[in-house]
């Protein structure tokens, strides 16, 4: 069983710098056809000042900084048994090209069900700029299958 004293722990925060080449490819991976997130002059003529983030690239962007697996360390989860439970995002301002994101996650609950075949570890995070402007409020839950 995890332990339920992990529930209010702060993880350390994630860094994220926003470099053009990374968000087209990550467009393109998840299948986003508007030009906006590929196409500087398109982002531009949309009144962006670079290219934006796509949709669920800070989820993505977080993963990659380490955190998700520091979390798994921290509780001690195996990677072979977790399932992606759910997501979501609530966005507050655009981010793009040439920002530097800082993500500050959260554990917010640890609870089980089927008598402990499943256990649910629930994570919120918040993303800012380099002005600390808040970006995005995303929280993640992480299935444990025992």
């Amino acid at each position: 069983m995890i332990d339920t004293q992990w529930i209010g722990h702060d993880l350390p925060s994630s860094e994220l710098n926003l470099d053009r080449s990374r968000l087209r490819f990550f467009a393109k991976a998840i299948g986003e056809n508007n030009a906006v997130y590929t196409d500087l002059e398109a982002a531009r003529a949309a009144g962006y000042p670079d290219l934006p983030v796509p949709p669920t690239f800070l989820f993505a962007a977080e993963m990659d900084s380490g955190a998700s697996d520091l979390l798994l360390q921290t509780l001690n989860i195996p990677i072979a048994k977790i399932l992606h439970g759910e997501q979501s995002f609530c966005y507050h301002r655009s981010a793009c090209a040439g920002d530097r994101i800082t993500v500050q996650s959260r554990i917010d609950d640890i609870y089980s069900k089927k008598n402990g075949a499943l256990e649910f570890v629930v994570k919120s995070s918040r993303a800012v700029n380099q002005n600390n402007e808040l970006v995005a409020e995303m929280r993640s839950v992480i299935v444990v299958r025992n």
